[in-house]
């Protein structure tokens, strides 16, 4: 199986791109952000204070079951047989994911799900830690980023579509927020793979940021 590992900041265009690529190479796309997200949707929707109650998370889990579908080429996120993905990418759905990704049980919970996809599929898989700590032996491995600002204008422009009502200061801060996070916490930090290729698309379109992402994956494995 070749395994991809796309890693990067919050709003760099990690989904998007994933997908596109995984379009091009007929690959599996695995969206393990929308994993979290999901999980942190529950504990909202369930009153649960995820930074201080881990006990009422952990019970939580207990009685999770996360599951992939797939509609028009899309991944969809069932959640305890719900199909979530409407509910999943809102700025206060987006905080917890990054409060519930510090937990380490929970990456524990998730990483046998990930894991056993990638080793039944050709697949590109992307998140905060997949070339440093879910596929440490990906075949290819690639650090997507871009400036806060470029990504919360993309950010921004997503909701928006969407019909959600916030504004660029809301969604800067909280890509911000979640860098901080993401990149301090203990377990599995956003941290770039020493042998991962870089793609910065800050001044690049999405055709030209998918262009640099296959390019890179042609380069690697031939």
């Amino acid at each position: 199986m070749i395994n991809v590992a796309l890693d990067g900041p919050s709003g760099a265009g990690k989904s998007t791109i994933a997908k596109a690529v995984a379009r091009t190479f007929d690959y599996i796309y695995i969206d393990t952000g929308a994993m979290f997200r999901s999980l942190a949707f529950k504990a909202l929707e369930s009153g649960i204070d995820i930074a201080s109650d881990y006990e009422a998370v952990e019970k939580m889990l207990r009685e999770t079951v996360l599951d992939i579908a797939r509609e028009n080429g899309e991944q969809q996120m069932i959640l305890d047989g719900q199909n979530v993905n409407a509910f999943i990418r809102t700025p206060e759905v987006s905080k917890a994911a990054s409060d519930i990704a510090v937990i380490p049980f929970v990456r524990q919970w998730l990483l046998k799900t990930e894991r056993m996809f990638a080793e039944k599929y050709n697949c590109i898989m992307d998140g905060r830690d997949i070339g440093t700590s879910v596929l440490p032996n990906a075949d290819v491995k690639i650090f997507l980023t871009a400036s806060a600002e470029a990504r919360a204008k993309r950010r921004l422009a997503e909701l928006v579509e969407k019909g959600v009502e916030v504004s660029f200061d809301e969604v800067l801060a909280e890509m911000q927020y979640r860098d901080k996070q993401d990149s301090e916490r203990e377990i599995s930090p956003l941290k770039k793979a020493h042998d991962a290729h870089i793609a910065d698309t800050t001044e690049l379109t999405l055709d030209e940021s998918v262009n640099l992402v296959c390019d890179i994956i042609r380069k690697v494995i031939g």
